[in-house]
């Protein structure tokens, strides 16, 4: 054949009608299976492909999901939280048959939450996956669900859990994970260096961390916290302000690892030991933790898994013409990771 082999030219090569072709490559019910190999056998001799842009369109489907992360472009990225997130959804999308694509917005630009919004009501996306902290922004998430957007929320705090579909860590139960690890190496007087105003995951995760200095009799005058925005700068910066004092606490805990890098960096500046003269941890576990020195003592957060696992829920619902609904796979599971940047209090 000179001219595109089309669903017609199967039909008549297998034998059948044009319907039973359709039913046999969307897997459909109700065909014997020696009907199944003469059209299979038939779409093998002719070459034919389907096209899948003509069967999306017929089918109102775009099999696009879009993957919104929050993104100062006056600071530097996340080294590695981004990334891991895609590279986790993308591996997924593939499976599922679906393309991923990716925006990126300003959480300080009001504009930018309107067009998250568009991106919703516009038709071009089947579903969309939000990273904190707009997964956390309940009037965003009310209006994507009230424009009929399949939504499914990253690290989602207790709120937004209530509103849409989610996936994340038990991040409150981390943090008390990693207080408990510090108390019971000896440490009493702590400096904690959070996220940026309104990642509640984050703030979480500090909740967990005063549990744990609770539970050993500690109060809030055992810690500092002073507020980062999970860059490798303001790691740096912010931890030249909590060591560079003669009463400097024996532990640094960092929201993420970026800013305990940075305050690696500035500890060996100071001229300090570690862990001799000051533990350092970190959360998530990303390359960077295992590649400074001293390699990091961190939290493990399975961050490509998070991104696998949003757009399985999101793709579950999407076939099923239904709302994706959160269920016990909506948490993930967590560990700390103890390496060599903590050591018990000598102090």
């Amino acid at each position: 054949m000179t001219k595109k082999p089309t669903i017609d030219d199967v039909a008549a090569r297998a034998g059948v009608a044009r319907t039973t072709v359709s039913r046999v490559l969307n897997n459909g019910p109700n065909v014997r299976d020696e009907v199944r190999d003469k059209v299979r056998t038939a779409v093998a001799e002719l070459g034919y492909q389907v096209n899948a842009q003509a069967r999306h369109l017929a089918s109102g489907s775009s099999r696009q999901i879009a993957l919104i992360h929050a993104t100062d472009t006056e600071a530097e990225p996340n080294s590695y939280y981004h990334s891991g997130l895609e590279l986790g959804a993308l591996r997924a999308c593939a499976e599922k048959g679906y393309t991923l694509v990716t925006h990126t917005a300003n959480p300080v630009k009001e504009e930018d939450d309107r067009r998250i919004i568009d991106l919703a009501r516009g038709g071009q996306y089947d579903g969309l996956i939000l990273t904190p902290p707009y997964s956390d922004r309940l009037d965003l998430v009310r209006a994507i669900i009230g424009h009929g957007c399949p939504l499914v929320c990253v690290s989602a705090g207790p709120e937004s859990q209530q509103l849409a579909p989610w996936v994340g860590i038990d991040d409150r139960a981390a943090g008390e994970a990693l207080g408990t690890l510090l108390t019971e190496l000896g440490h009493r007087h702590f400096a904690y260096i959070d996220g940026i105003e309104g990642h509640i995951s984050a703030g979480m995760r500090l909740q967990g961390f005063t549990d744990a200095l609770e539970k050993t009799g500690l109060d809030s005058t055992a810690i500092r916290v002073v507020r980062g925005n999970f860059t490798f700068k303001s790691g740096v910066e912010l931890a030249a302000d909590i060591l560079g004092v003669q009463d400097r606490p024996t532990a640094l805990v960092c929201a993420n690892d970026d800013m305990a890098a940075g305050a690696l960096l500035t500890a060996h500046t100071l001229g300090l030991q570690i862990p001799a003269d000051i533990s350092i941890t970190g959360f998530d576990d990303t390359p960077v933790s295992e590649i400074v020195w001293p390699p990091l003592t961190t939290v493990h957060q399975p961050i490509r898994q998070l991104g696998a696992r949003a757009v399985e829920q999101l793709v579950g619902g999407i076939q099923s013409a239904g709302e994706p609904r959160a269920s016990v796979d909506s948490y993930v599971a967590f560990w700390v990771v103890e390496r060599l940047s903590t050591a018990a209090n000598r102090n």
